[in-house]
């Protein structure tokens, strides 16, 4: 086995999404402005109002084209920003402060200190050292693997950790000689799982935290043991579902002496470069205490609530391109994923739109009427949305375009347990279908690179509902008792 395999999954990144490029023909085309335009007729029948409709259409043009033209999304959401600002729908002030600023810094912030812990092998140090701690005993490594991934999803991000987790156990399943395709379904669940512990862990998390005035330390207070409680029942399913594979895996280890298999692990985690491991590690881990402290030094130091939430992701950037000023340039322009960027900030106000011509407010109406305004009614209705909806379209979608009602409905109820509904809708959604988060969309390119395993609908979702519903009804019953 190549020792270099891994990293080769890691360098090229998400490069491995989406598989081959889907250019789009002039029919798909020609099919794509024909329902737009059907759908726009049907807006106007509904709503009566032509800004309300202009931004309704484009909006819903754009998931639509996400879905359909997913290399073209950045163009569609540009030409939709010009559509709005030519049809007087909302003008350009507004359409710049709907982009988020806030949120891009936090994500900039915190992808340049992924891109250095990344370089310095600390994620493949991490994963091996904790693997070893289980003994090499299947079912106790499996657990280990999908904690690992959980956590992982939960300090960096569901992308960055499903990158290394995938390529991991694809190495340890080439190992032992066992098939990988449900080692790796296990591992995205997981890390789904375990994005919504954490403001870190998903988009969508910082995207809820900055909207709704949620801190680090209200995430850890709710978001994470409500979802150790989901993690802990899915890794039960998980080992039944894998019982055979898990059989097969016991067969496969007693078969390799414990020394090769250290070594085996040793040889994947070895540190080249010991100064910069050691200094990056130190610098994320003191980014992480001080998210985790910003609302108690916001306090003492009299600042705007979550002003350190971003102030200080943005420092540790700041702090790692002086410290490793000749890479700079490169962490900047490699790891920082500006085309995703630029498509959420395009998003983010198109959004916003809806908001500034008064569709949300009228949906916020409609939901409060259906849910008598009682949060105990409304909660699972907006965590079942956020769901369902999430398994078909990216989560970060779905929050966007619900953030706005959800905020609207939270200022009347005075609570917010929609915000967490959501959280833990759009998180956990993801893992019912194969296209239900990007997570899921990476870890079958590398499978697919690697194996040569073309996963179908069929085999996911036979996993993926149980492994989707099961922590939608932990979260939905948890958030009734929990204390919010």
């Amino acid at each position: 086995m190549s020792e270099n395999k891994p990293s080769q999954d890691i360098e090229i990144g998400v490069e491995a999404e989406f598989g081959g490029e889907t250019v789009g023909t002039a029919k798909q085309f020609i099919i794509y402005f024909l329902v737009n335009a059907v759908i726009g007729v049907a807006l106007w029948f509904i709503l009566q109002n032509t800004k309300q409709t202009i931004a309704s259409t484009i909006f819903v043009a754009l998931v639509i084209g996400t879905l359909m033209f997913w290399r073209f999304r950045v163009a569609l959401a540009f030409l939709g920003i010009v559509a709005l600002l030519l049809t007087g729908t909302i003008d350009l002030s507004h359409t710049i402060e709907f982009m988020s600023t806030d949120v891009i810094l936090f994500l900039v912030g915190m992808m340049v200190m992924v891109g250095i812990l990344r370089r310095s092998g600390f994620f493949r140090w991490l994963l091996a050292k904790a693997m070893k701690l289980s003994g090499f005993h299947p079912t106790r490594l499996f657990i280990m693997i999908l904690a690992m991934a959980a956590i992982m999803a939960a300090l960096v991000d569901e992308v960055t950790s499903i990158l290394f987790i995938s390529a991991l156990t694809l190495d340890l399943c080439e190992y032992y000689k066992v098939k990988p395709v449900n080692y790796i379904i296990s591992v995205v669940l997981a890390t789904n799982v375990g994005s919504s512990w954490t403001v870190l862990g998903n988009p969508i998390g910082i995207m809820i935290a900055l909207r709704s005035g949620l801190t680090f330390e209200d995430f850890i207070k709710v978001a994470m043991p409500i979802g150790i409680i989901s993690l802990i029942f899915l890794i039960a399913i998980l080992i039944w579902w894998q019982r055979k594979d898990l059989k097969q895996l016991k067969e496969q280890t007693k078969a390799t002496s414990i020394e090769q298999q250290s070594n085996f692990l040793n040889e994947w985690a070895k540190v080249a470069d010991q100064k910069m491991f050691r200094g990056s590690a130190i610098i994320f881990g003191s980014v992480i205490v001080l998210l985790a402290l910003h609302y108690r030094m916001e306090l003492a130091l009299q600042l705007e609530h979550n002003t350190l939430l971003v102030a200080i992701a943005i420092a540790g950037a700041g702090v790692v391109m002086l410290w490793k000023r000749s890479m700079a340039q490169d962490l900047i322009m490699k790891d920082v994923d500006w085309w995703t960027l630029i498509f959420f900030m395009f998003l983010f106000a198109k959004a916003g739109c809806l908001k500034y011509v008064g569709v949300t407010d009228r949906i916020s109406e409609g939901l409060m009427v259906i849910g008598g305004g009682n949060s105990m009614v409304l909660s699972p209705i907006m965590l079942w949305l956020s769901g369902i909806t999430s398994s078909v379209l990216d989560n970060v979608l779905v929050v966007a375009t619900m953030a706005p009602i959800v905020q609207t409905i939270s200022a009347s109820l005075g609570s917010p347990i929609l915000w967490w509904a959501m959280l833990f809708g759009g998180c956990y959604g993801g893992n019912i279908t194969m296209v239900g988060s990007t997570a899921n969309i990476v870890s079958l390119g590398i499978l697919e690179r690697r194996s040569g395993y073309h996963m179908t609908f069929m085999k996911w979702i036979g996993i993926g509902l149980l492994g989707g519903l099961i922590p939608m009804v932990i979260s939905t019953l948890l958030l009734m008792i929990w204390p919010i």
